[in-house]
């Protein structure tokens, strides 16, 4: 049954990669790979749990005689239940962020992204779009602020060329952005909330490799832009209809609540040391009594605001979302039927080196989706004791804050941005402004490969003159 469910999951891996071609949406194949797989687990569920849990089955089990709906049950309530706990938790927290996103929309708070974009000097949107990308990535998940970007640009520029290298720009800053914070990527999401990593100390140690990731790409890819860009004429608000009478400083006050509130949350866990979700719902509920409170009088208005045009970035998030619990189901299972540890068995044999299987792991992340192949690269490894007595220097790597962590989501996500079908910002991309792959592959490629390795060059040279 192993056999019958890797393989299973490498047919499931094998077309997620190639969704651009066989047109079969990525969500779909993960969830059902995620749930068939557990499926067959439970068909020989008595096989894998003697191997792998009879201990705790047998206090389980306690005076209990032994049966097949005892080994059912123990499934659910001790391996299963432990692990979607888990997924769940991520997918809670992007769903608060999906209403918080909403809540800054309905108040206009990202429509002065606009008015900050606009310039006539093209390197001054170039670097605006770049860090506004980054900034908004940081607090948001990279997919959001992508989408949230690429309706920027689409209200800002006219020349199609101009809006894909300029689009380029945003998929590469946004998922960098989403690097170096534990709440701006899924997958720097899921190594913080498993331990691996503390907020501070990862965030000093990707800042600079993710500014400089993002830094020169943009640089290379701005220089094939002309001098002056085709703007639009007309300034046409993003989310808004009939709401002239929301000011400036409403927009501010709402975007800095949602936006240091965000931040706020590795705080409220460390505090509290409850799930992350919990205080991205604390955040939410102050901005929606805020919300209602400044805008007391749209509200109860005959004809209050409504808003229409957040559905397309609903529908992109829930489909991440969709996908990540499929591709968590899909990784967890592979953990239950011990396969992980003969991939780690044989990445310690042959490879044993993290900056070597973190370059594998960024290369093949431009082929296959970066979020599926992280939580897999995460779930190989457990997270050692560092106070273990005897431990290599590269078993140190595999620590809490080891450098394992740090590479593996640089690469992977980094890594990701070579190609346009490796992250989720750059389907959205492909889907906006009909970039194709050869396209991207041709002016973007060789940039971001060079923004890569010298993100990595810069976290070798911190790392280890400075940590």
């Amino acid at each position: 049954m192993t056999i019958a469910i890797v393989t299973l999951m490498l047919l499931g891996y094998l077309l997620i990669c190639t969704e651009h071609i066989t047109r079969i949406n990525k969500a779909t194949v993960a969830l059902f790979c995620g749930v068939w797989g557990w499926v067959l687990y439970v068909c020989v569920g008595p096989y894998y749990i003697e191997k792998l849990h009879d201990a705790g089955f047998q206090e389980f089990l306690g005076s209990q005689d032994y049966s097949i709906r005892a080994v059912n049950e123990f499934i659910r309530q001790e391996v299963f239940a432990s692990h979607i706990a888990q997924l769940t938790s991520i997918a809670m927290y992007l769903l608060t962020t999906m209403a918080i996103v909403d809540v800054l929309a309905n108040n206009g708070c990202f429509d002065f992204i606009i008015k900050l974009c606009r310039s006539r000097s093209t390197w001054v949107t170039v670097w605006m779009l770049a860090l506004c990308s980054f900034g908004l990535s940081a607090n948001l998940d990279n997919l959001t602020s992508a989408v949230v970007m690429l309706m920027v640009l689409n209200r800002l520029v006219v020349n199609h060329r101009q809006r894909m290298l300029l689009g380029a720009i945003i998929v590469i800053a946004t998922n960098c952005g989403g690097c170096f914070t534990v709440i701006g990527d899924v997958t720097s999401l899921l190594v913080w909330t498993r331990g691996a990593v503390t907020p501070t100390n990862y965030t000093s140690a990707l800042v600079l490799p993710a500014l400089f990731a993002t830094i020169i790409p943009t640089y290379l890819i701005g220089r094939k832009l002309p001098a002056h860009l085709d703007l639009k004429r007309s300034n046409v608000m993003m989310y808004r209809g009939g709401d002239e009478d929301i000011r400036l400083w409403q927009q501010l006050l709402i975007f800095i609540l949602g936006m240091f509130g965000l931040w706020f949350v590795p705080t409220f866990y460390w505090l509290t040391n409850l799930p992350p979700f919990l205080g991205a719902l604390c955040v939410l509920g102050v901005l929606w009594v805020v919300n209602e409170i400044i805008n007391r009088k749209r509200i109860t208005s005959d004809q209050p605001l409504a808003n229409h045009t957040n559905r397309s970035l609903q529908y992109e998030v829930m489909q991440m979302i969709m996908f990540f619990l499929g591709i968590g189901l899909c990784v967890d299972i592979l953990i239950e039927v011990g396969a992980m540890k003969h991939v780690a068995y044989w990445c310690d044999q042959y490879i044993h080196n993290i900056y070597i299987l973190s370059l594998v792991l960024g290369l093949v992340s431009s082929v296959m989706d970066n979020v599926a192949l992280v939580i897999s690269g995460i779930s190989i490894y457990p997270v050692l004791d560092e106070n273990a007595i005897g431990m290599s220097e590269y078993l140190k790597s595999f620590v809490e804050n080891g450098q394992y962590w740090h590479l593996i989501t640089l690469s992977g996500i980094v890594g990701g941005c070579l190609l346009p079908i490796g992250n989720t910002a750059g389907y959205a991309l492909m889907k906006a402004e009909d970039v194709t792959i050869w396209w991207y592959f041709k002016h973007i490629t060789l940039k971001v490969l060079l923004g890569w390795f010298c993100a990595l060059g810069i976290y070798f040279l911190v790392d280890y003159f400075l940590r």
